[in-house]
Formats: C-alpha cells, sequence, structure tokens
C-alpha cells in the first residue's frame, strides 16, 4: 500500500483531514520564507492530536543546531526533513541532535540529479524525490512543479522512497504509475491557495492514492 504524506498543514481542521483520511506522514514546515511555517512551538500544539496517529515529520531548511534541539524538544517529531543544501555528514548530526530519523529531499530536474542519491540512501531512512525549484525561487519545494516521472521508473533503492513535486488528487494515481513510488508527498496540490489547505482536496488525494 502506498504510504503519503500530507506536508504543510497548519490548522487542525486540515491536520484531522489528513488524520482521518489516512494520511501515513503529517507535516510541519519549520522554515519563515515558506507561506506554511509554524514556530516550533506552535507546531507542536498542533500536530500533537497527531501523535500515535501517523508520523510527525519537522520540515527545515538548512536549520542549525539550536533550532533543532528546540524543534526536538517541543514538536518531537518522527522524523526530520532536510530540505536545504545538508550533507550525509550533517544528516548523521541531525540524527544526534534530534534522535528523530531523516528524510533528505533531493531537488531533481534531469537524470544527473540522481548522482547523490546512491550515498544519500546509506544516511537517510527515506530519500525524497522532489522538482527542482525555477530559478530565483527563495523556496525548495511546495512551489507546485513536477518533473518526469519516467526517470524513477527503473530506479531502485535501499530504503521505501517518497516522490514529490506538483502531485494533486488528479495526477497522483498517473504519477504512481509511471514512477513506481512507494510513497507520495503533497503540500501545494492540496490547497486552495499558497498554504491554505483544503479538506475536500486532501481527502480526495489519499483516496486517489490508495486506490492506485
Amino acid at each position: 500500500m502506498t504510504a503519503i504524506k500530507i506536508c504543510g498543514l497548519t490548522t487542525p481542521e486540515t491536520l484531522n483531514a489528513a488524520l482521518e483520511a489516512g494520511a501515513d506522514f503529517v507535516g510541519a514546515v519549520v522554515f519563515p520564507k515558506s507561506p506554511r511555517h509554524m514556530a516550533p512551538d506552535q507546531a507542536a500544539k498542533l500536530f500533537e492530536q497527531a501523535r500515535g496517529r501517523a508520523k510527525i515529520v519537522a520540515v527545515t531548511v538548512d536549520a542549525d543546531d539550536a533550532l533543532l534541539d528546540q524543534i526536538a524538544r517541543t514538536l518531537r517529531p518522527d522524523f526530520i526533513q532536510l530540505h536545504g543544501s545538508e550533507t550525509p555528514a550533517r544528516a548523521e548530526r541531525v540524527r544526534a541532535v534530534t534522535g528523530a530519523g531523516v528524510i533528505k529531499a533531493l531537488p531533481i530536474r534531469h537524470g544527473d540529479d540522481f548522482a547523490g542519491a546512491d550515498e544519500w540512501d546509506y544516511h537517510a531512512d527515506h530519500l525524497m524525490f522532489d522538482a527542482k525549484p525555477p530559478e530565483g525561487s527563495v523556496l525548495p519545494g511546495g512551489v507546485g512543479h513536477s518533473f518526469d516521472w519516467t526517470l524513477l521508473a527503473d530506479r531502485a533503492f535501499r530504503h521505501p522512497w517518497f516522490l514529490a513535486g506538483g502531485l494533486d488528487p488528479d495526477n497522483v494515481g498517473e504519477a504512481l504509475m509511471i514512477s513506481g513510488a512507494p510513497m507520495v508527498d503533497v503540500s501545494s496540490g492540496v490547497e486552495s491557495a499558497p498554504g491554505v489547505k483544503d479538506a475536500g482536496r486532501i481527502a480526495a488525494f489519499i483516496q486517489t492514492a490508495r486506490r492506485t
């Protein structure tokens, strides 16, 4: 069964919609430049309702040790998602500081962008293949862009991996069939406006992914 992550949740209503629909992972974005940003203490209050029902993921971008320590103490996530220019050595430090698992997002546009994936596969619990953002974007993800899913069709990795980037309720079924992804991640594709999640789109996304 495909594992599903709904990322960038910011309200009790939409978090509950994700949980009720059966999301396996729910994500809090801790990155001030994102329209989905939440401070660690705010995220901790919101995501407590998810504990034991879904894996809690804190999405970070080149976070320093002080921020990681705060996230670990308040939100207590199951996973830290690294969505910046972190190195494998940094990932091991993140794991040591937080005690959480590691998800590493790798930006993809062409086949050459998979060059570091094999090394990362030994340092992360899950890889996430996300569309490389357009030039000049201040956000490393969550911008609604996709990449050629056939680039993943014949690749194998040590751990289950996420497909991300430009997914929505209308295309997730096709994306899964083409890529063979065991896990999917969505953020902007289940929103009515940047940073505003839509409960109906969340449910539709999960239902479609489950049927595929």
